[in-house]
């Protein structure tokens, strides 16, 4: 079995995000960039087939040079193989288009990408591409398990979880579940050595018009001030409350 893995380069949650160009561009100065949390989730049960069943891992991202560190990571965390379509992530049509293209020269049974990107939250992708070539769907997946060319999936739905099953070639939206956070898995000395060696190719993108476009970008107000009650003074709070707040 054949996967490919579908990596996004996200800023760390961590960091402090700020925009250029009258709030109209991302402001990458002193950002650290990460796996993306869903594509992590995919990529360690990846590797659960690799180990379990055999199957080879490649991993993809759409992107400039300065994503590679991110795909030696998941190099080293147990991917085979790594493909940088080398062209800036515009907006998800386009990165649809780009990874249609891999998926259609490798050959490849199951993509697993994540349900969504933590930077732009789309939301998109896996949609789009399963639809670009033709393979079946399940979005939301917090669990999967393949017999021969037959997946057993589940998935999120509201108030429950659903179950079906499908056959391959399958694309995979997938999320925390898929493993939980305790099976990730953090690249030993002995994997980051190894994926040194191990290819990362670079191919260039098809055309492929850009379909949206991130016209402004609005940071959340800043908190209000804080109003510290004492304990003693219930009827202050409660008047707070109902007067100030219109909480009750």
């Amino acid at each position: 079995m054949k996967i490919l893995v579908c990596i996004s380069h996200v800023p760390d949650t961590t960091s402090k995000i700020n925009f250029t160009d009258g709030d109209t561009k991302f402001d990458t100065n002193g950002v650290q960039f990460v796996i993306n949390p869903n594509d992590e989730f995919g990529l360690t049960r990846a590797m659960w087939f690799k180990e379990k069943q055999g199957a080879s891992v490649d991993v993809v991202n759409v992107g400039g040079p300065e994503t590679e560190p991110t795909l030696r990571k998941a190099l080293a965390i147990g991917a085979d193989n790594a493909i940088r379509v080398n062209a800036e992530a515009t907006d998800g049509f386009y990165v649809a288009k780009q990874l249609t293209k891999v998926i259609q020269d490798g050959g490849y049974d199951l993509v697993i990408a994540g349900r969504e990107s933590i930077d732009y939250n789309g939301g998109m992708v896996p949609g789009m591409v399963a639809a670009l070539t033709g393979a079946n769907f399940v979005n939301t997946c917090i669990g999967l398990e393949i017999e021969g060319d037959t997946a057993t999936a589940i998935r999120e739905i509201d108030g429950g979880k659903e179950t079906s099953t499908t056959k391959l070639p399958l694309v995979v939206g997938g999320q925390k579940g898929l493993v939980e956070e305790s099976d990730l898995r953090i690249p030993n000395m002995r994997g980051i050595m190894m994926a040194r060696k191990k290819p990362l190719t670079v191919v260039e993108p098809v055309e492929a018009g850009q379909e949206t476009k991130a016209v402004k970008f609005e940071k959340p107000a800043p908190k209000g001030d804080v109003k510290l009650v004492s304990p003693d003074n219930v009827q202050e709070l409660i008047d707070l409350l109902h007067n100030e707040a219109k909480a009750i």
